[in-house]
């Protein structure tokens, strides 16, 4: 298992880090969140990021992507992470195109992969229907009708569901409410009559939506996977998902260690550099070791995903236990970040507040440490 990059993921992710940094700065967010832009992204940056490739990179060369695989995507999340880039990367590139890929037939993967890797669909997964995630608590029901299914129900936390042109939306067709049996995927057109949308405003200016199905018609076609049985592989997905996810919190928490680290051979106090103080030197020790543990786990992990070797349940039994880690360190880096810049570390003026604002929702995003670690010893058999 690979625990470093080689020399081709090198090379994407200085380039990827040259992007975000000279076309995607923290400024960029800010500029979105000042001005209550409507799409929550910058159209002609993730034009962009289409044109270098990025929304192809873990899609097969037979429907119109790079082969890179999920380690390519994971240096690019990890920079985009850096600067808080918000684009649709998670939620068409790194969701959506998976679940395609993993629970769509043929003819779904050549209609609607290539129309990603163009740019031309964004896609969003409706899934959780409370505060906390739980993948089997779903009550939202899909029964058979004449030429397809009738869905009815509501979903929370959407991410980038006001944008989407597809919401992949997880339906009950069987059993009760919290079991893993009985669950269905469908492909509904957000335009779709029944289809109610409502964009929240998260804390930490990326885009999520609430939203609701009454009685909404789609045809046979919209199965997305087995009927009632697509738990396993859409397990699969949101397994690759939070490893995608724990690569983009990677490169948030080092972007405010770098942050912190040059506050700290800046700020004086009492005359000397704060840096010099030994208490201040060994929490900065610890947030190394810490970050350099959380790089081992993501680039474990995205190896993991790229060997045809591994099971499911390999994969996810290492994607709760980079969840997890990331969850915490995040936490922990992001509080640091704001206690070792003082006062104004809280103030507007500095980037380092909206680190810790992404760090919450990133943390319960997909599961939070609680939910992976309980899930990492049932896994195990404990």
């Amino acid at each position: 298992m690979a625990l470093v990059l080689s020399e081709d993921q090198q090379l994407l992710k200085d380039s990827a880090k040259s992007f975000c940094e000279q076309i995607a700065p923290v400024s960029l967010l800010r500029k979105l969140r000042d001005s209550k832009d409507e799409q929550g992204y910058d159209q002609a940056v993730w034009a962009q990021m289409i044109e270098l490739g990025w929304a192809g990179m873990a899609v097969p060369e037979s429907y119109g992507g790079f082969e890179f695989g999920y380690g390519g995507l994971g240096v690019v999340l990890e920079e985009s992470g850096r600067t808080l880039l918000s684009s649709p990367l998670i939620s068409t590139v790194l969701i959506g195109a998976t679940a395609i890929l993993e629970l769509g037939n043929e003819t779904q993967k050549q209609q609607l992969l290539p129309q990603i890797v163009a740019g031309e669909l964004l896609t969003a997964l409706a899934l959780d229907e409370h505060t906390t995630h739980r993948p089997s608590r779903v009550a939202t029901t899909a029964t058979k009708v004449e030429g397809g299914y009738s869905l009815s129900g509501s979903k929370t936390f959407v991410l980038d569901g006001h944008i989407a042109n597809k919401l992949i939306t997880v339906a009950r067709t069987s059993g009760e409410t919290d079991s893993e049996q009985g669950l269905s995927v469908f492909l509904v057109d957000a335009a779709a009559e029944g289809v109610s949308i409502q964009r929240t405003i998260m804390v930490d200016s990326r885009n999520s939506s609430n939203v609701q199905f009454s009685d909404v018609q789609v045809p046979s076609e919209a199965l997305l996977g087995d009927f009632d049985g697509a738990f396993e592989s859409l397990s699969k997905v949101l397994d690759i998902a939070r490893i995608g996810v724990a690569a983009e919190m990677l490169g948030s928490m080092q972007a405010v260690f770098e942050s912190i680290l040059v506050y700290l051979k800046q700020r004086e106090q009492f005359g000397v550099l704060i840096g010099s103080f030994q208490g201040l030197q060994h929490r900065a020790a610890e947030m190394y070791s810490e970050i350099e543990l959380c790089k081992s786990a993501v680039r474990a992990a995205l190896s993991a995903l790229d060997d045809p070797e591994k099971s499911s349940q390999e994969i996810a039994v290492i994607a709760s236990m980079a969840k997890a880690k990331l969850s915490e360190v995040f936490f922990l880096v992001s509080n640091e970040g704001i206690q070792m810049h003082g006062g104004i570390g809280m103030t507007d003026e500095f980037d380092v507040g909206f680190y810790i604002k992404r760090a919450r929702v990133a943390q319960q995003f997909l599961g939070d440490a609680a939910f992976h670690r309980d899930r990492y010893a049932s896994l195990n058999g404990f």
